[in-house]
């Protein structure tokens, strides 16, 4: 009898499960961002470019200054250095920074500029990975000036979430190459 009893629960239990198992749909993540606008940064400093109307700009000492991404968590350190017979040194320490994230990188993609009006050359470093840093990029006019820049995101790195947003970062940044320009302190 109780050997019936224990078939007829059994029998039970996989009779009440009828219905098909489907799986989830896909979702899509669905991010909008603003139209980006540009204004013209006008500080003491030897060098101007413009920058997205949405940031927020921190000058620092040195001729440095960060440019802030609330929204979005993340800033770009620019870091300002003369060129005093030294550009090799700044050369290879950029490119030390660089590759101190080959570690988690998956692949470093470089972008080289070149501005022969304006005297602004350049490369530019794309990071995929789960890296600390997902662009890097430096400029010279080859002779009195060399800036270093490097994108950070504050927030665990995970590339496949931030993603979207260093896309719409590394617009800013090439626009900020383009409009670069050097000036000379009074």
């Amino acid at each position: 009898m109780r050997k019936i009893f224990i078939f007829f629960l059994i029998g039970i239990l996989f009779s009440s499960c009828s219905e098909d198992i489907l799986p989830k749909p896909k979702g899509y993540l669905s991010l909008n961002y603003p139209t980006i606008t540009y204004k013209k940064v006008a500080v003491a400093k030897p060098y101007s470019f413009e920058v997205s109307s949405d940031v927020k700009i921190v000058e620092q000492p040195k001729f440095w200054r960060e440019i802030n991404y609330p929204k979005l968590k993340a800033s770009i350190k620019i870091t300002y250095r003369p060129v005093k017979n030294n550009l090799k040194e700044l050369f290879v320490e950029s490119e030390k920074l660089v590759y101190k994230h080959a570690v988690k990188a998956v692949e470093i993609i470089t972008k080289n500029f070149e501005n022969f009006d304006n005297r602004v050359f350049g490369s530019m470093q794309e990071i995929s990975g789960n890296a600390a840093s997902q662009i890097q990029f430096h400029v010279t006019d080859s002779t009195n000036n060399f800036i270093k820049g490097a994108l950070y995101f504050y927030a665990k790195p995970n590339y496949d979430s931030i993603l979207p947003a260093v896309d719409y970062i590394k617009k800013d940044i090439v626009r900020i190459i383009e409009t670069l320009e050097w000036k000379k302190l009074n």
